[in-house]
C-alpha cells in the first residue's frame, strides 16, 4: 500500500481512474484523512489492497437491513478498489457522535452484526499488526505485551479482573462503532469506516460502553445495556484492555502520555467494578 502524508488529497490521476470530476475538499471529522470529490469520499486505503478489496466486495453484497445502511464503495473504471493508495465510496450526509444517540449506535450495531452473521472469517485478521489489532489480541489473552510505564497500573488491574469466557458466538464485528454510526433525518443510521474483528457481537457493544466511560459523559443506563449477557463485565474488562493497549502502542517508545490519561482508565475501571458489584448484590 502506498504511504500517504496526512491531509493529502488524491491527485487528478486518481480521480480520473475512478471517473470522478471535481476539486477535492477535506472533510471534517474522523482522522482528518478523508476528502470529498464529485460526491464521493476518498481516503487513504486502510490495510493492504486485499483487505480493501474484501471490504468493498462485502459492502457490495451487503444489502441494507432493517435498522442500518452502509456506504457503497466506488470502483475505478478498470474495477480496482484501490488506486495509488486511495479508496473511495459513496458520500452519505449526516452526523456522527454518540452523545444523545447511544441507543441508536447500539441498535445500528446489532442490526449490522445480524447481517454479518454468516460471513466467513477473513484470513487477513491474523496478519494485522496495527495498534488496535494488538490491543484486541491482548484483551483476549492471545498475546502478551508490556505497556508503557504510566499505564502499567491500570493495565495490571484489568488483567487481574479478566476471567476466561467462551467465544462460541464469535463472528465478524465492527470494533469501532462509537464514532462511526452516521445519523440523518428520515434515514436509518449508516455504519461507516468498518473495523473488522472476529469476536462475540456483545464485545462490540462493550467497546462502545468503554468509550463512553473513557471519553464521554454517558447516561447512567449505558453501563447496564448488556447486563443480561452473563459475561457482560468480562466484555467491559476486555474492551478497556483493548483501548488501553492500543493507546500504549500508539504512544510507543516515547512513553509520553497525555495528561490525565492513566487516571481516565482508573476511573473507568472503578465504575465497572462498582456497577458490577451493585448488579450482583
Amino acid at each position: 500500500m502506498t504511504e500517504l502524508p496526512s491531509k493529502a488529497v488524491p491527485p487528478r490521476s486518481v480521480l480520473d481512474a475512478f471517473g470522478v470530476r471535481g476539486t477535492p475538499v477535506p472533510l471534517v471529522g474522523g482522522q482528518g484523512r478523508s476528502v470529498l470529490a464529485g460526491g464521493f469520499v476518498f481516503k487513504p486505503a486502510d490495510g493492504s489492497e486485499d483487505e480493501v478489496e474484501w471490504a468493498a466486495s462485502l459492502f457490495e453484497r451487503l444489502a441494507p437491513g432493517s435498522g442500518f445502511r452502509v456506504p457503497l464503495p466506488l470502483r475505478a473504471v478498470d474495477g480496482r478498489s484501490v488506486v495509488d493508495g486511495w479508496a473511495a465510496g459513496e458520500f452519505l450526509a449526516g452526523e456522527t457522535g454518540p452523545q444523545g444517540r447511544w441507543s441508536g449506535v447500539l441498535s445500528a450495531g446489532r442490526a449490522f452484526h445480524a447481517a454479518l452473521r454468516q460471513v466467513p472469517r477473513p484470513d487477513f485478521l491474523d496478519r494485522r499488526t496495527h495498534p488496535w489489532a494488538v490491543g484486541d489480541r491482548v484483551a483476549w489473552g492471545e498475546q502478551e505485551i508490556d505497556v508503557i510505564e504510566d499505564l502499567a497500573a491500570p493495565f495490571s488491574a484489568l488483567l487481574e479482573l479478566r476471567r476466561p469466557v467462551k467465544q462460541d458466538t464469535a463472528q465478524l464485528i465492527h470494533g469501532d462503532l462509537t464514532g462511526n454510526v452516521l445519523f440523518a433525518a428520515d434515514e436509518v443510521p449508516a455504519v461507516i469506516d468498518f473495523s473488522p474483528y472476529w469476536r462475540p457481537p456483545v464485545f462490540a457493544e462493550a467497546i462502545v460502553v468503554a468509550d463512553g466511560l473513557l471519553w464521554f459523559d454517558p447516561p447512567s443506563d449505558l453501563l447496564t445495556s448488556g447486563s443480561n449477557h452473563p459475561d457482560w463485565q468480562q466484555m467491559l474488562v476486555r474492551a478497556l484492555i483493548f483501548r488501553l493497549v492500543a493507546y500504549s502502542e500508539i504512544v510507543g517508545m516515547s512513553g509520553q502520555v497525555q495528561a490525565g490519561e492513566p487516571e481516565r482508565y482508573v476511573r473507568a475501571i472503578d465504575v465497572v467494578v462498582r456497577k458490577s458489584a451493585a448488579l450482583q448484590a
